[in-house]
């Protein structure tokens, strides 16, 4: 691994091994996003307890203060809105020129495995991977599964996040399963971030799913909407931070979240 290349990644995962990406690119294909509607202030209260915002080029220039922010994961995929017919049908957005001029730490794309454009998508990746390799840009590659949400086992997250792997991908987001996440991740010869989803319906919740995610393997979490959309983001923000840095338990987390949330 050169030099560039591990310096991004070391930007990304803490020395402790583990890392809390806080994702705000979800208005690239569901537009205003409630309470994502203005990106910059809604991140703004939320970055000391993060380690790398996932953003688009666009909000990135027009929303996030370059004199104050955290690394750049930077979304470079898309083409497809909730609007249209199938999220899967994505293209690359985004040339490696802006990449460097925009100084991102690493890229992030989706993939739609066992969906109608998985040849499409898996090969966007690979094409990716090819370019950045050369620039030393560590690329993410996300397993989406559009509006599937059942896919959600450990058979299928285990063969997208192998097949992500083996394309050159050096992280992959994914889902948390119940059942098997361990083999998920053990099946997956590079770090696995876990994604949020849909909102949880309790705080509790997502510090249990958290912190199971992250005694089976997972490095660290990409969660966006179980974080600025709670009714108190930033004691969500701190109490998730603690499980991942700080090992604390569900309980731990909940109790750092009423005294966080109490003081604010």
């Amino acid at each position: 691994m050169n030099w560039g290349m591990k310096n991004r990644l070391s930007q990304l995962i803490q020395p402790d091994g583990h890392c809390f990406f806080l994702p705000i690119d979800h208005g690239y294909f569901q537009g205003p996003t409630s309470c994502l509607e203005k990106p910059g202030e809604t991140i703004k209260p939320l970055l000391a307890y993060c380690d790398a915002l996932f953003v688009t080029r666009g909000v990135l220039r027009a929303c996030v203060d370059p004199a104050n922010t955290k690394p750049i994961i930077l979304r470079v995929s898309g083409g497809t809105s909730m609007a249209g017919k199938d999220l899967a049908n994505e293209g690359i957005t985004t040339s490696i020129q802006e990449i460097l001029r925009l100084n991102a730490a690493a890229v992030g794309i989706s993939v739609f495995v066992g969906s109608d454009y998985e040849k499409e998508t898996l090969l966007n990746l690979a094409n990716l991977v090819n370019v950045c390799e050369d620039y030393g840009v560590p690329v993410m590659a996300v397993t989406a599964v559009g509006k599937e949400l059942e896919k959600r086992d450990a058979r299928y997250l285990g063969l997208s996040c192998r097949i992500a792997a083996e394309l050159g991908a050096r992280v992959v987001k994914t889902y948390w399963c119940e059942k098997d996440f361990d083999k998920v991740v053990k099946g997956c010869p590079v770090p696995v971030v876990m994604a949020g989803g849909p909102k949880c319906e309790t705080e509790l919740e997502v510090f249990d799913f958290v912190y199971d995610g992250m005694q089976k393997g997972a490095i660290g979490i990409n969660l966006g909407r179980n974080v600025w959309q709670s009714a108190h983001p930033v004691a969500m923000a701190a109490a998730l931070r603690a499980i991942i840095h700080e090992k604390a338990t569900p309980k731990k987390a909940q109790e750092l979240f009423k005294e966080t949330k109490s003081n604010k």
